[in-house]
């Protein structure tokens, strides 16, 4: 075993101990720091793949940015730890199935490759490529070539579901004033300005 083989066990390993750690975990302040954890741990994976920019964006985005607010937002909240767990165990089936389910789709694919895994190089799939090579680049053009309607489509979804969170989120105040900008663009002259003659006085 190489030491590239045993950092990726070491990893690996870290990775399923904090999955496993977000859904079985009391406190859901815990369950957010152990999905951090997670997110590390998937990154030095990516950074093993040769896949550096997945891996950066991975820590500076998710772990940087989507799970501290996370964790503001459940530390604000008072969330009922009791009535949470209530269902996890009726839900166990359910969710036990979902992962046989992913695990099955991840063996699958992983499979095109695992020859290289196991060090036969002939029988693999995978391609090297040179020092120089740039996959932010690659990347990229395949996002914007290849795949460029599933990603426009995403983003609809992604914009839709940003819209309807601000809908179901919108409450209406009745005390509350607020400006509308349809009304500010009609208003005239007349409506905002009013003129009148009054008569000059005399200076003693």
């Amino acid at each position: 075993m190489s030491f590239i083989d045993f950092i990726f066990y070491i990893f690996a390993a870290m990775l399923i101990v904090a999955a496993l750690g977000v859904i079985t975990a009391r406190n859901p302040v815990h369950s957010v720091l152990l999905l951090v954890l997670a997110f590390f741990a998937s990154s030095a994976l990516w950074i093993l793949l040769e896949a550096e920019f997945l891996a950066i964006v991975l820590v500076l985005v998710y772990v940087g940015a989507v799970m501290v607010l996370f964790l503001f937002v459940v530390m604000m909240l008072d969330i009922n730890v009791e009535q949470m767990r209530s269902g996890f165990v009726r839900y166990l089936p359910i969710g036990a199935l979902v992962a046989l389910v992913l695990a099955a789709q991840m063996i699958w694919i992983v499979g095109a490759v695992g020859p290289d895994i196991l060090g036969d190089e002939s029988l693999s799939q995978s391609v090297r490529h040179g020092a120089d090579y740039s996959n932010t680049k690659e990347l990229g053009r395949l996002l914007y070539t290849d795949y460029v309607l599933p990603f426009e489509i995403a983003a609809v979804i992604l914009l839709v579901a940003i819209v309807a969170a601000i809908s179901l989120t919108l409450r209406r105040r009745p005390f509350t004033k607020y400006q509308t900008p349809a009304n500010q663009v009609k208003v005239k002259r007349n409506d905002r300005l009013k003129i009148m003659k009054m008569d000059a006085e005399a200076k003693e």
